[in-house]
């Protein structure tokens, strides 16, 4: 490996109100024999394309195993939850063989989607217990194979809010005890570098969000599928912090399984654009519903904050002159 690419310049840890350790050299460890057979990324062209305006803001009622609307190297974020393929009433009834399939058909056309740098960010709980399926697994593994860089996992701690079970196994005994999975995990990918071009780019997130959510252990709780009225939703926050760490304002965030439309919501909530895909129209039309509402709402607060600044204005004017 070049040895250029590890000779880097020391971390200020100050930076981030961390006192006592000011400098952390990274090289000797990325030189030593652990990473001695790992692909290590090289220096690649920057690559954007503009997404024509009539596709933006939009979520497709189509598979997103050929996203044909969209340019290649256009997305600059995806992040999705794919279902789960437990029967929730609105995927198949695959063999794990053919969802695994089915996943890496699309993470390949996201692939080529993205531009250079791009992230993907995929939330995937594991599922069952005998046996127990480790589908994060079996994602990373997939996702490497395709050529994404992986960037590290967060552990989505779902705390008391958490689908309660009784499986317990053998209740007070070591004869078989059952965990009971509290977390899921986010997955965060990159393609081809780790770092993309800012250009005059503005960031969004403030100093406390950045310093709190590049922690690799999340905790907010689920929302239900009654509340959202779709099987499996995940909540807005999970998509909003990920836009918020790993996308620039004005950027195009992808959700290649939209369900809701809780990604696309946010990606509008942080002033940037979305595009979303889904095969259920009943989806697609929740999705665009609940963006409705929004967009609603906001036209309604400025309305009514015109006309307060209006009123304000008026009553300067009727003011009589001091003479």
């Amino acid at each position: 490996m070049p040895e250029s690419m590890y000779n880097r310049r020391g971390t200020k840890t100050s930076s981030f109100g961390t006192s006592g350790r000011i400098n952390h050299d990274s090289s000797e460890f990325y030189n030593s024999k652990l990473y001695a057979d790992k692909k290590m990324p090289v220096p690649v062209k920057y690559i954007e394309n503009p997404v024509p305006p009539d596709k933006l803001d939009k979520i497709y009622c189509k598979s997103s195993e050929n996203m044909n609307e969209l340019p290649d190297n256009s997305i600059h974020l995806m992040i999705t939850s794919p279902p789960y393929n437990v029967k929730k009433e609105y995927d198949e009834d695959l063999s794990l063989e053919e969802y695994r399939e089915l996943l890496k058909r699309v993470f390949k056309e996201t692939y080529k989607k993205l531009v250079t740098g791009g992230r993907a960010c995929i939330n995937i709980a594991n599922l069952g217990r005998k046996p127990y399926i480790p589908l994060h697994s079996y994602i990373i593994e997939d996702m490497l194979e395709i050529g994404f860089l992986m960037r590290g996992e967060i552990i989505w701690n779902k705390a008391s809010s958490a689908s309660p079970s009784t499986a317990w196994g053998t209740w007070l005994s070591a004869a078989n005890p059952v965990l009971r999975d509290i977390h899921e995990y986010i997955l965060i990918f990159s393609k081809e570098s780790f770092t993309r071009k800012r250009a005059n780019k503005e960031s969004t997130i403030n100093k406390e969000q950045f310093l709190e959510w590049t922690k690799s252990v999340w905790t907010f709780p689920a929302v239900s599928a009654k509340s959202i009225g779709h099987p499996a939703p995940f909540p807005e926050e999970l998509p909003y912090r990920l836009i918020q760490l790993y996308s620039f304002k004005g950027d195009i965030i992808l959700d290649p399984f939209c369900g809701s439309g809780t990604t696309c919501l946010a990606a509008l909530k942080c002033q940037r654009h979305y595009v979303g895909y889904d095969i259920e129209e009943k989806y697609v039309k929740l999705s665009y519903s609940r963006i409705d509402s929004y967009l609603k709402e906001q036209m309604q607060e400025q309305q009514k904050l015109d006309f307060e600044e209006k009123e304000v204005g008026g009553a300067f004017q009727n003011v009589p002159e001091m003479t």
